[in-house]
């Protein structure tokens, strides 16, 4: 939508076809409906947090960065703001009005909407330029197209990888596809056991085994679910693990971040004292969820219905040590159609990184997800699409000079 509206406005003359009944079906469930469309940060900031070939992105971001994005919305009649993380969201918390948005503005710029999906890119016999699509009503020239066919994530909003098949079947590359931004299937039993428990506030730590240095921290909150864990903090650490590694991580939980283990021993001697004759299950429910307490416990060492004043130092440091870094040991991913976006896509190395233009088959333009580039949580994906998607529309209507990376 953002392409076409773009390409509209600087004159020329454009058909979206979109498969759906409605426009915007993927965009209005982002951000949990609410639509985090950005991150008010620099552009240099953005191309930081997309992992993968960020750099490529280096001339569509700073040509149309965060504050651009912020600026065209505000003025297509959404107020923004700006939460923590520096993530940006409609002041209505409503999705739905970023999309009634774009769509007033397509019709505004009297862009045809065709409700059909492309079943076919038309080429030359050379296979070296575009020619148009084909479609279940027939076939359509065009001497530009751009390709915003999103992913495989959610299908059932449409992503449903159309477009690596157009890209495949131009002769382009199509890297590796494994889910980003997903939950994570672990090892313990542990986790089916507390189901639905969110852990808000608590610490992460990411090791891989073999490697000395934490591959990723974070801070904030996650969940436990039937196949492992979820939630913000978990999909964001999703993005920094390695598909053919995956089994070597585990996932390091502070509990209680905001204690040090001084502090955090001190209260668990008041805490023992206190309780005396009571049993350690029953005194701990002051310390942790109920339905964590017998995972605690077990991976302390501490039987459940031992006294508390029968706790002896060695018992207690473990349990403080386990407070601390609470180990759940990492399986895999989720299904690629539960992650919020697709890793991989066609290669970058066979796009312009400055108008998203095929180097094979001239006329031949990707923009978003399709490509292979994906950022962190926290309105980086939407970056990506606006900016890919308004760099496509102004390589396709009249190609320009925009910012260049010397090292791309």
């Amino acid at each position: 939508m953002a392409a076409a509206a773009e390409a509209a406005s600087l004159g020329a003359a454009v058909t979206l076809f979109e498969k759906n009944r409605t426009l915007g079906k993927k965009l209005a469930i982002t951000g949990k409906g609410r639509c985090n469309l950005t991150n008010d940060c620099s552009p240099d900031e953005v191309v930081a947090s997309v992992p993968t070939n960020g750099r490529f992105l280096f001339g569509a971001v700073h040509a149309f960065p965060p504050s651009a994005v912020k600026e065209r919305f505000e003025s297509l009649g959404v107020p923004l703001k700006t939460e923590r993380g520096a993530r940006v969201f409609p002041v209505s918390d409503r999705a739905g009005d970023v999309v009634d948005a774009l769509i007033r503005q397509l019709r505004q710029l009297r862009v045809d909407i065709r409700h059909e999906p492309v079943r076919q890119l038309l080429l030359t016999d050379s296979r070296s330029a575009i020619l148009g699509v084909r479609t279940p009503s027939g076939d359509f020239p065009f001497d530009r197209v751009i390709v915003c066919t999103g992913g495989l994530s959610y299908p059932a909003t449409g992503s449903t990888g159309d477009g690596y098949r157009f890209a495949e079947d131009a002769g382009l590359t199509v890297t590796d596809l494994s889910p980003s931004l997903v939950p994570l299937v672990c090892r313990d039993a542990f986790c089916a056991e507390m189901m639905g428990l969110s852990l808000r506030n608590v610490g992460l730590t990411v090791t891989e085994e073999g490697k000395e240095k934490p591959g990723y921290r974070d801070f904030g909150e996650m969940l436990f679910a039937h196949f492992g864990v979820s939630g913000p903090m978990i999909l964001s650490a999703s993005a920094h693990l390695k598909k053919e590694r995956i089994s070597s991580y585990v996932l390091h939980v502070d509990l209680k971040p905001a204690l040090g283990p001084d502090v955090l021993d001190s209260r668990l001697v008041r805490e023992l004292t206190g309780a005396g004759n009571r049993q350690f299950g029953t005194m701990a429910r002051s310390l942790l969820p109920a339905s964590m307490i017998p995972a605690v416990a077990s991976l302390a060492g501490v039987p459940l219905d031992l006294k508390c004043n029968a706790v002896t130092r060695e018992m207690r440091q473990s349990v403080l040590r386990t407070l601390k870094d609470f180990p759940v040991s990492v399986a895999g991913f989720r299904p690629i159609e539960e992650a919020i976006v697709t890793s991989g896509g066609v290669s970058v190395k066979e796009l312009s990184p400055r108008t998203m233009e095929s180097k094979k088959v001239s006329g031949l333009f990707f923009a978003g997800e399709v490509i292979d580039v994906d950022g962190y949580t926290g309105g980086f994906n939407l970056q990506i699409a606006w900016s890919t998607g308004i760099a496509a529309a102004r390589g396709a209507v009249s190609p320009t000079s925009l910012p260049a990376d010397p090292s791309v």
